[in-house]
Formats: structure tokens, C-alpha cells, sequence
């Protein structure tokens, strides 16, 4: 049985990363209890509210406003107010916005509590079998050519796993590089993860990056998951 929402407290609500059936019994009944719902993009959350029946004040938290926002959710928290903070899919604060108010409501004294569920990253790693002892989750790529480029090539330094996030505007670019750098190493995509068309090729870098740079069209969301060097999977 879910408790209540405690008043003065910040929920930080993992939400579907694609199917709106993957979410907790807990959070729904968190979002339903608290005063105010903080999100990346109302219009999205809202639809996943209007799926469960929730109604509830929304105001907007994203990476653009993050700093700003964090003030007025401090200043509800000290009116006693209950807030949940929720992303556009899966686990705020991880490769979304959500760090900076964290740190700050907990500076402010206040009560932070976790509500899990959902995450791209342990989707693909839970499905991928190259892991091994070690794994490194890098989110998004620096956009700069250079830096990627630069990170990319000390990630594939280290005899250890890491996943990425990535556009399916420069997913075939990525690949191409990994392949590259190793064009022997395992790699895993995951695409469109719990969604209809959902799929989960592996092969080699080089592999891979032949096989997206053949499709004609790219659509979907990207978690990609490099295995170590060693591929030593021995736990």
C-alpha cells in the first residue's frame, strides 16, 4: 500500500520511457497526492496524466529555466507544499533536468525522495549481456564535433562497457566513429525501448554502423551500449 505524499517534500517520479503501461503503483498514487507536478513539457505530461486520471497543477521545469524554477519549487516546498518532479521519459535528473534543483532543495533543508522506475539505461544493459564488472553511463555526447569526438576516444580507451544516448540525427555518424576507433568491438542499439517498433540489433562496430548507414530513413530514440574490450563477462 502506497503511503501518503508527505507535505514540504520533493518526489522525484520516474515516468515511461515509451510505454505508458510501465510505470509504478507508486507513482501514480504520488502524482495523484502531491499539490504540483514540475515537468519538462506540460503538454507531454499531460498526457500521460490524462491516461491515469490525474489532475493536477503543472508547472514547467527544463533545462533552459532549471535555476529560475528551482526557487518558486522551494517556495512552494516552504509553504508546505508536496512537488513531484517528472521528465519527459524515464528517471529525472538522469541525462535530464533535475540535478541542480535537487542540490538545491536539499541545501534549502528540505526532504528529497526517489520514486524508481523507468530508465533507458537499465533497459538496454538489463537486455544487452556484454556487460561485465564495470559500466560507464555518459548520457548525451557533447554536440561539438571535437569534444565528442575526443570523449569518444577515451570511453573506447577503458576496458570497460558504457552506454551513450543518441538523436536519430547523428546515430549512423556515432556508430561510424566507434567503428573507427574498434571496429571489432560489440555494440548494442537500442531503439524506440518499449515502444512498438522496439529493437535491439548487435554486432560488431563495424557492423552496426554498416547496417544503420544502409537504412533508408532513421526515426526513433537511441540508447547505445559498447562493450568492454576484454569482453569478459565473468561476474
Amino acid at each position: 500500500m502506497c503511503r501518503l505524499t508527505a507535505m514540504s517534500t520533493l518526489y522525484l517520479v520516474a515516468t515511461p520511457i515509451g510505454n505508458l503501461a510501465d510505470i509504478t503503483y507508486r507513482a501514480v498514487e504520488t502524482l495523484k497526492s502531491v499539490d504540483v507536478i514540475a515537468c519538462e513539457d506540460t503538454r507531454h505530461t499531460q498526457q500521460l496524466l490524462f491516461h491515469y486520471g490525474i489532475s493536477a497543477r503543472l508547472i514547467a521545469t527544463h533545462a533552459h529555466n532549471e535555476a529560475a524554477s528551482a526557487k518558486g519549487i522551494i517556495a512552494l516546498l516552504e509553504e508546505g507544499k508536496s512537488v513531484a518532479l517528472v521528465s519527459d521519459a524515464g528517471t529525472p535528473a538522469i541525462s535530464d533536468p533535475g540535478s541542480r534543483l535537487v542540490e538545491e532543495v536539499r541545501e534549502a533543508g528540505f526532504t528529497v525522495i526517489p520514486i524508481p522506475g523507468p530508465s533507458a539505461f537499465t533497459a538496454l544493459v538489463s537486455v544487452a549481456g556484454l556487460v561485465g564488472k564495470t559500466i560507464t553511463f555518459e548520457g548525451f555526447l557533447s554536440p561539438k564535433s571535437g569534444r565528442r569526438t575526443k570523449r569518444l576516444a577515451l570511453l573506447m580507451e577503458r576496458d570497460e562497457a558504457f552506454v551513450i544516448y543518441e538523436s536519430p540525427f547523428r546515430v549512423a555518424k556515432t556508430l561510424a566513429e566507434i567503428a573507427t576507433i574498434d571496429p571489432t568491438r560489440k555494440v548494442v542499439v537500442g531503439r524506440e525501448m518499449t515502444k512498438k517498433f522496439e529493437e535491439y540489433p548487435m554486432g560488431t562496430a563495424a557492423q552496426m554502423s554498416a547496417e544503420f548507414a544502409a537504412r533508408p530513413s532513421i526515426k526513433g530514440e537511441f540508447a547505445l551500449l559498447v562493450g568492454p574490450k576484454s569482453d569478459d563477462n565473468d561476474s
